[in-house]
């Protein structure tokens, strides 16, 4: 592959993952994009939390890529507000105690008001760093009102760079979405102002659980890849059928309580509503999940670039290790071509039309059955389905939903290997099977 690689390298130079537009948007390395991706636009007041509706983007009419329903086109963040099934909101919030320097005893005071006008203090302690990065730091953090553990968020703001982390997330409500509880501002002596985001805290995530098993030199049973990859699938239906793409799908925003076995979605701060028709920065998601077309280059995706990522997650929890561990854009292509052989001209005119180049080295693609030894056909075939060339051509996350890989969930009884309680699979929320055929809507909903 290195030959490949060498005979790949000058044409890829010409339309690579950091060209020159979206230098321009993310500065000379992934981490100044990623702290920008992160970053909320809009002024926000000293203490208090409520955002305004400056930088909210236009929101699309239809159900699916392009955009939100047509009942949501144009929200502002007040209007959303009005809508959540959140009954209580902060009407002022700050830190009492700044801890010590491995973030144990901060002391953070809120004055929640409720739907029916009352005040009251909920004030958290933080435990530990549970999770840090470009983006800011979350810690585990406990109430000392009603002893419940959540996981609190500080994102440093920039005003100059739009964030729709918050936005998304009061527009979210749904078994498999990471809960957003209260979310507050504060702002330091220097200036500078971090926001807060109170979510429910679910202590284990995909990541965790495959190293564990890596570790113990095993493989996840395949049940449980199933569960886990299904209730992925319901949460971004949810995310896609309202227009919006999370943008970083990886096994770290896979939160999973091992108890009862559910799985839900997190980190929302690369998510964005896509529209049709408008330019996207193609730097996105996290490099061994992200989908070939923005590895071309493609500025003009879709919500499948959500299903690309989903299907490399899931042949991770097969395989024990990442399918396409490239260590760059170039690298990511290789790994790629080497399974699935080298795209045509017709596929790389479907990943991105702007792409010129075509003089790539013929390469024969792999049997996934070769690849994917002792798994299920139906397993394989899903994965199939996810790590296709063509956008288009991918499964929908509400079609995967409806896969025979998942049929064995449908005729479990509703318990694991174990005797245990499977999570709850088929608790559809209103409107969650709206996008659905009728053929889909008759399996899916079979099963309520």
């Amino acid at each position: 592959m290195d030959h490949f690689k060498a005979q790949l390298l000058p044409s890829f130079r010409k339309s690579s993952e950091m060209g020159a537009a979206d230098k321009g948007e993310c500065g000379k390395d992934r981490r100044a994009h990623h702290q920008r991706a992160q970053s909320l636009a809009g002024p926000l007041a000293s203490t208090i939390t409520t955002a305004t509706a400056e930088g909210v983007e236009p929101i699309g009419a239809a159900c699916g890529e392009d955009g939100l329903p047509q009942s949501m086109k144009n929200l502002s963040i007040k209007d959303v507000r009005h809508q959540s099934e959140m009954s209580e909101r902060v009407v002022e919030g700050k830190v009492k105690d700044k801890g010590n320097p491995k973030g144990q005893g901060i002391v953070v005071e809120m004055t929640v008001r409720s739907s029916e006008g009352r005040h009251t203090k909920v004030t958290y302690t933080t435990e530990k760093v549970v999770g840090n990065g470009s983006f800011g730091v979350v810690h585990k953090a406990s109430c000392a009102e009603t002893g419940q553990t959540v996981a609190i968020k500080k994102v440093l703001q920039d005003r100059r760079f739009k964030n729709r982390e918050l936005q998304i997330m009061r527009l979210l409500d749904h078994p498999n979405i990471v809960r957003l509880q209260h979310c507050f501002a504060t702002r330091k002596e220097d200036g500078e102002t971090y926001l807060h985001l109170v979510l429910e805290y679910i202590p284990d995530t995909v990541y965790r659980i495959c190293r564990h098993y890596s570790k113990n030199a095993s493989r996840i049973p395949i049940l449980y890849t199933k569960i886990y990859v299904y209730q992925m699938c319901r949460a971004l239906a949810h995310l896609h059928k309202m227009g919006i793409c999370h943008r970083d799908i990886k096994p770290q925003n896979l939160l999973v309580n091992i108890e009862t076995q559910q799985l839900k979605l997190c980190d929302f701060g690369s998510a964005k509503v896509l529209v049709k028709g408008e330019p996207n920065i193609s730097y996105i998601c996290s490099r061994y999940y992200r989908a070939p077309e923005l590895i071309f280059g493609a500025t003009e995706y879709t919500t499948a670039i959500d299903m690309w990522s989903i299907g490399c997650v899931m042949a991770e929890l097969l395989l024990g290790q990442p399918m396409f561990p490239g260590e760059s854009g170039i690298d990511q292509l290789v790994e790629i071509v080497k399974v699935l052989g080298t795209p045509t001209k017709e596929q790389i005119v479907s990943m991105n039309p702007t792409y010129t180049e075509f003089k790539f080295p013929q390469v024969d693609p792999c049997s996934l059955k070769k690849v994917f030894k002792k798994v299920p056909a139906d397993t394989v075939d899903l994965v199939s389905k996810f790590l296709v060339y063509t956008p288009a051509d991918r499964i929908t996350a509400i079609g995967a939903l409806a896969h025979p890989c998942f049929d064995e969930l449908r005729n479990a009884g509703g318990l694991l290997p174990d005797g245990s309680p499977m999570p709850q699979l088929f608790n559809w929320v209103p409107g969650e099977l709206d996008c659905t055929t009728p053929e889909q809507r008759t399996k899916l909903a079979s099963c309520s």
